[in-house]
């Protein structure tokens, strides 16, 4: 999995490029109208109910912009919220509260829906022993803030991209030819280069699953677009030998199901790429 220290990266590229994209030469309307040595406060407003991601994001971006303003924190990541709360309170130049408006308020409203529908499938697994992971169904080139979101919400983060662990899926094993050949070719690639990285199969099939099991070194095995009786079978099939994830346009409808048949991880695009952003504002007082 991506390491502390390459996710702050993200996190600082995210933020440099986003105030580069908002910003450019200038916040020409501040810059124009309210004095340099103008002093401010403004709170971060919420008009939804949901729960709320992105405050230490913020907290960052406010950093960025101006290392002099100050954040006073009531309702951190996590928790729930409802209408009329009032997360934190940003003080300083307002023309840096300004500034870093925009992007505080874009980052922290996608990641609170994202939260919030994460929390919600989390509760629709309880009393079971399956987890909700997320998928690289991400918005380009904000994935660390989405897959934060989905930690926050409760969720497990699957992959960070394409270089922190191997998933074989249906085009691989086709181009490679075959489940066997792309597991063994795998391996020994890995073995080549010395990468110590864990190994994700996809099955389609019963008969997949079977020949998944045959090759040993296999962490997860991903049960996709399986239908609830084949998903017991092969959680059966499979045993103790590694890990099961099903996926495969499971919703909220169907997704106890699923994990009642006794899969250890269901994985969802749908955390990520079907919400719909948290009403919030950030307001001068």
């Amino acid at each position: 999995m991506i390491k502390e220290a390459q996710f702050q990266n993200e996190l600082d590229l995210i933020i440099k490029n986003a105030i580069r994209e908002d910003v450019g030469d200038g916040d020409h309307t501040s810059l124009s109208c309210i004095p340099a040595t103008a002093m401010g406060k403004a709170k971060l407003l919420v008009k939804d109910d949901g729960i709320i991601a992105g405050v230490s994001f913020a907290k960052q971006v406010f950093k960025y912009v101006d290392a002099d303003l100050e954040v006073e924190t009531f309702i951190n990541d996590g928790e729930k919220v409802k209408f009329g709360d009032i997360v934190f309170h940003v003080s300083g130049k307002s023309q840096s509260i300004l500034m870093a408006e925009r992007l505080v308020l874009n980052a922290m409203q996608r990641m609170s829906a994202i939260a919030t529908k994460t929390a919600f499938f989390v509760s629709l697994l309880e009393g079971t022993s399956t987890k909700i992971l997320d998928t690289r169904k991400t918005t380009p080139g904000i994935r660390a803030l989405e897959k934060w979101a989905v930690k926050i919400g409760g969720g497990v983060n699957h992959r960070f991209a394409l270089y922190d662990m191997v998933m074989i899926k249906d085009n691989h094993i086709d181009f490679a030819g075959g489940i066997t050949q792309a597991i063994t070719k795998t391996k020994k690639y890995l073995a080549e280069k010395g990468l110590d990285i864990k190994i994700i199969v996809e099955a389609r099939s019963l008969a997949e699953i079977k020949e998944i099991l045959s090759v040993p070194g296999v962490y997860r095995i991903l049960i996709d677009n399986f239908n609830y009786k084949d998903t017991k079978t092969a959680v059966a099939l499979i045993g103790d030998t590694c890990l099961t994830e099903s996926s495969g346009g499971i919703n909220e409808k169907t997704i106890r199901n699923y994990a009642e048949c006794g899969v250890d991880y269901i994985s969802s695009g749908a955390l990520t790429h079907s919400v719909y952003n948290l009403d919030l504002s950030l307001k001068a007082f």
